[in-house]
């Protein structure tokens, strides 16, 4: 969208102070007639609605044993980590959970930080340079994007899952380094990367490869160990992984798992590590507890998945256009941006949360309602759920078949 140009008023020494910010009100109104205005909505800890907007996959935001361990982790080390990691932000809680992270996914590091966004930032901006040549796939998330952004390297927004596309990128280059940058599961459709494609790809033109596995982690692989365990490159010496530890883990964070040497790497350069306040110890004691369970109860990530292709599954056999799950995300088309919006107003109404993705926020430009498997749903939930979007569908949200996402151009 094209920001307007505004015309304020003008004193001798420039703007007047009043007007200086009224072009946001003309961005604010081409946002409303475009369909795309956003507002935050409260909700209540006692709020009777089936959420299924979040991404607790697993179920275990709520879950006893790790909202006991938060508190913990609150009342020992206090309510905020204080300082930067390298000054006096990491507790022993932070170090236990980067073992037993690096441990379980089958990696020889983990590095936590305050979000899955900062861990992206990182990783992209420390492991590149102005002779590095960095392929990001035209679906991937937000934070790779800005992390492509704020790096110095060159950047080719490669088709969505194309490894032959990125091959034919990668054989070009003149750039002394490369980078392929995936996502594992695409956050808008729920399609799964095809990563030995990619890391095949990548090895034989010596690049490197970076997986955000943010909605992997806790749903795909053995035991929910991510979708590197499921490749089988978990562990691999040219292979980087990030995780948030918001989603299945049911907490806040982020961390960047790979070789040591990365680990090393980033701990001493990486901008969003060196100046950003650690993680909270609550949010860190919070996610071990939750990683733990993880480990003790395998058949949670097994459960996600199964919920997932009952949602798209039912959801088509009503008619409407869901996406093929590959893991956990179920999205349902809409026939546009403003009847996306309503659609999920009404199923809020009606006592169900969904996601809504719009333009700009989808990559393709078609609007859609998003739904997160929970591992922990009931079957009447999944049924109720299915019934309330059905009845409460628009006009042309009914189409045939089970879909998947549209492939831009790479550009």
């Amino acid at each position: 969208m094209t920001l307007p140009l505004t015309s304020a008023p003008h004193t001798a020494a420039g703007p007047a102070p009043a007007h200086v910010f009224d072009w946001l009100d003309e961005a604010a109104e081409l946002r409303a007639d475009a369909g795309l205005t956003r507002r935050l909505r409260s909700r209540r800890a006692e709020d009777q609605v089936l959420d299924l907007a979040g991404n607790d996959y697993l179920g275990l935001t709520r879950h006893p044993v790790v909202t006991r361990a938060a508190g913990e982790a609150a009342l020992r080390w206090g309510g905020g980590a204080t300082g930067s990691r390298l000054v006096t932000g990491t507790t022993a809680l932070h170090t236990e959970l980067e073992q037993e992270l690096a441990e379980f996914c089958g990696v020889e590091a983990a590095l936590v930080f305050s979000s899955g966004y900062t861990a992206n930032l990182a990783a992209l901006t420390a492991l590149t340079d102005p002779d590095t040549l960095i392929v990001s796939d035209a679906y991937n998330h937000a934070s790779l994007i800005d992390g492509c952004r704020l790096a110095r390297a060159d950047v080719h927004r490669a088709a969505h899952s194309d490894p032959a596309a990125v091959a034919e990128v990668l054989a070009g280059r003149t750039q002394r380094r490369a980078l392929v940058v995936t996502d594992s599961v695409f956050s808008v459709d729920g399609d799964a990367a095809p990563l030995p494609g990619l890391s095949g790809a990548a090895r034989a033109h010596g690049a490197a490869l970076l997986v955000d596995d943010a909605h992997g982690l806790g749903v795909l692989g053995p035991g929910g160990r991510g979708a590197l365990a499921a490749a089988g490159l978990a562990g691999q010496p040219d292979t980087v992984a990030t995780v948030t530890l918001s989603k299945s883990l049911g907490s806040q964070g982020g961390a960047v798992l790979g070789p040591r040497r990365v680990i090393r790497h980033l701990t001493e350069t990486a901008r969003t590590f060196i100046f950003d306040t650690g993680l909270a110890p609550a949010a860190a004691g919070a996610a071990l507890a939750a990683l733990r369970l993880l480990r003790a109860e395998p058949q949670r990530a097994d459960r996600a998945r199964e919920v997932a292709r009952t949602l798209a599954a039912r959801l088509t056999a009503a008619g409407l256009r869901a996406c093929e799950p590959d893991a956990a995300v179920v999205s349902v088309r809409a026939p546009g941006p403003e009847a996306a919006v309503t659609w999920a107003a009404d199923c809020l109404r009606a006592g169900l949360a969904v996601g809504c993705f719009r333009p700009p926020s989808v990559p393709d430009g078609i609007s859609r309602l998003r739904l997160t498997a929970r591992g922990d749903l009931t079957d009447a939930q999944i049924a109720d759920a299915v019934r309330t979007i059905a009845d409460l569908a628009p006009a042309g949200a009914r189409g045939v078949g089970v879909v998947r996402a549209i492939v831009p151009e790479a550009g």
